[in-house]
């Protein structure tokens, strides 16, 4: 399986965790708390497996630093911030306004995710077809620990 697949994989799953999210939101904040922290955690997984793993790999490769991957651990930083506030507006019991939240959280993942799907991904598994295999395990292990 391709770094590309497998990274392609996850952002559906997280996808399927964030909708479940949004849904319970319009029901139940209980539900809504539990959902979005099983979302978060595998976003987080997923940045960690990115940031730790994948990125410095394609940087030793590369030799770029300041491309593609310094872009994406803003946007990831980001992210990170508008889950925090998502989390705070849940506690607070503001359906509303977590789903407000939400929206603006889920446009920047999906512009975050078509960067990486068809600019990043296919530069990495050009740049590192040699270790993709050993690359992939370690992804995979951290994307099962969330």
């Amino acid at each position: 399986m391709s770094l590309r697949s497998l990274l392609t994989d996850d952002h559906k799953h997280c996808d399927d965790l964030f909708a479940a999210a949004e849904q319970a939101a319009g029901q139940d904040v209980a539900a809504a708390k539990a959902a979005f922290a099983r979302f978060r955690e595998a976003m987080l997984a997923h940045f960690t497996g990115e940031e730790e793993i994948l990125f410095p790999a394609f940087e030793a490769r590369t030799g770029m630093r300041m491309g593609p991957t310094q872009v994406m651990r803003s946007e990831h930083a980001q992210m990170r911030e508008l889950m925090d506030d998502a989390v705070d507006l849940l506690a607070a019991g503001k359906s509303d306004d977590f789903l407000g939240q939400a929206e603006t959280l889920l446009i920047m993942m999906q512009q975050h995710n078509m960067k990486e799907e068809n600019v990043l991904y296919p530069m990495c598994d050009q740049h590192l077809a040699g270790d993709a295999e050993a690359l992939g395990r370690q992804l995979r292990d951290t994307l099962q620990a969330a």
